[in-house]
């Protein structure tokens, strides 16, 4: 990759602040949430892994999830500490390909997921007796495998078409890890097909699965009002929560960074968006899916008490 007459092997990573105090407190703050990312996600998958009352579909999602949750937080966090206690800021060409391509790869992969669970509470709501017959383990399996499939296909399409482009003046990266709108930012110009190629990749791995959670949510509402008790509503409804939390927070700070137009990236907003999906969202998870549920808190308790025994 070229920069003016010069070749590009490294960027330069500016992180959030260049305060040593507040850098030292931005450590201690990332790790602390890494730690429980990684103690949260962990222990979800063990127990679904362990207990035979969760091997049903919406578990084997749960569980997938938390998979890519750990792999994904895992990408940025580790070189966010070297950031914030180091004075090398650097990240090398290779690195920041790999980093931009596993980010992009995990993300669609999630996107897809999440629709998948959408899916899955739309048949265990709507048609309760047939749950087990449309929703067989080998379908399960299979729909896993094409979204991983599916996510990296699509991040090898966004990473040769984004260092590809013509970068020019500094290699300084306003932001903490390599992403869209920063190295867009270092671009010469942005042509036209690289935003075409935006747009689809948006469309495909975004707005589609989006359409596909808005119409099982919806099918889902029509049957929850067709129950006549108010407790029949509200044990439905839960069966779904946890979810619709997921699926708000992840979607909504997505579609903030990456459906608007590069002329309105502001990198300093941006920042702090997508340290919530790329930090936070990772380690919040766990907790939607394990203090809302009574069956992964109880197979926390059991398992507290074989430990104990």
């Amino acid at each position: 990759m070229q920069r003016g007459n010069h070749t590009v092997t490294e960027f330069i990573l500016l992180g959030f602040t260049t305060d040593p105090g507040m850098q030292l407190g931005l450590f201690v703050m990332v790790l602390g949430v890494y730690s429980l990312t990684v103690v949260g996600n962990s222990t979800l998958i063990m127990l679904i892994c362990n207990d035979s009352r969760l091997h049903i579909p919406m578990y084997f999602f749960i569980g997938n999830l938390s998979f890519l949750d750990l792999w994904y937080s895992s990408v940025y966090t580790p070189k966010i500490l070297v950031i914030c206690i180091s004075e090398d800021k650097s990240i090398s060409f290779a690195g920041c390909l790999c980093q931009f391509f596993f980010s992009a790869g995990l993300a669609y992969s999630e996107c897809y997921l999440l629709a998948a669970m959408a899916y899955d509470r739309h048949v265990a709501i709507s048609k309760p007796l047939l749950y087990a017959q449309a929703m067989p383990g080998r379908l399960c399996i299979c729909l896993v495998l094409y979204f991983y499939t599916g996510g990296f296909v699509n991040a090898i399409i966004l990473t040769s078409n984004t260092f590809t482009l013509d970068f020019c003046g500094d290699n300084v990266i306003d932001d903490f890890f390599c992403d869209v709108p920063p190295l867009v930012k270092l671009a010469c110009r942005v042509r036209e097909s690289y935003q075409a190629v935006l747009h689809f990749l948006l469309a495909s791995n975004v707005i589609s699965p989006i359409v596909l959670i808005l119409a099982s949510y919806l099918s889902i509402i029509a049957t929850i009002l067709r129950i006549r008790s108010t407790q029949g509503r509200l044990k439905a409804f839960s069966t779904c929560s946890s979810h619709l939390i997921s699926v708000t927070l992840y979607y909504g700070s997505i579609l903030y960074i990456y459906s608007r137009p590069s002329s309105s990236y502001s990198l300093e907003r941006d920042k702090i968006v997508s340290t919530f999906y790329t930090v936070l969202f990772p380690m919040l998870n766990p907790m939607i899916y394990s203090l809302r549920n009574k069956d992964v808190k109880e197979a926390l308790k059991k398992f507290f008490r074989q430990q104990t025994q």
